[in-house]
């Protein structure tokens, strides 16, 4: 367990020692703890809410670049997120709902920044979006 427990300290840049609590790292370290823990069982599917929030920039890369990874590797991640400049960075495809309505589904290539702050202030496109079997 020990092992382990370094092991993953070191490979995901966790700034703790195997016997601290959780609770007294900082909100990037224990970002870092959460996706390890998550990570090291190699899940199909991982569903990420705010996955960055609150993090300083250099944690925010690295949490970036592990869902990055575990994209190339197959998974599928559902990312649930404000910050435009991260569902850019990480997605694929991108849906965005407003008031509990979709209003619109796009391809990362189709996606900019003015199109998605449209979309999240409730301005529908013309076109029908694309149904839920193309997510």
């Amino acid at each position: 367990m020990q092992q382990h427990a370094e092991k993953l300290i070191a490979e995901y840049q966790i700034k703790a020692a195997p016997g601290d609590k959780i609770r007294t790292l900082s909100g990037g370290n224990m970002q870092k703890v959460i996706l390890a823990r998550v990570i090291e069982q190699k899940p199909q599917v991982m569903i990420v809410a705010q996955p960055t929030r609150g993090l300083d920039v250099g944690a925010t890369e690295y949490v970036r670049g592990r869902l990055l990874e575990q994209r190339h590797r197959g998974a599928a991640i559902l990312l649930i997120s404000e910050d435009l400049d991260e569902i850019l960075e990480l997605s694929d495809r991108i849906a965005v709902i407003y008031e509990g309505e979709i209003m619109g589904i796009l391809s990362a290539a189709e996606a900019d920044t003015e199109r998605l702050g449209l979309l999240m202030a409730g301005v529908k496109e013309e076109r029908d979006p694309k149904g839920f079997e193309n997510l």
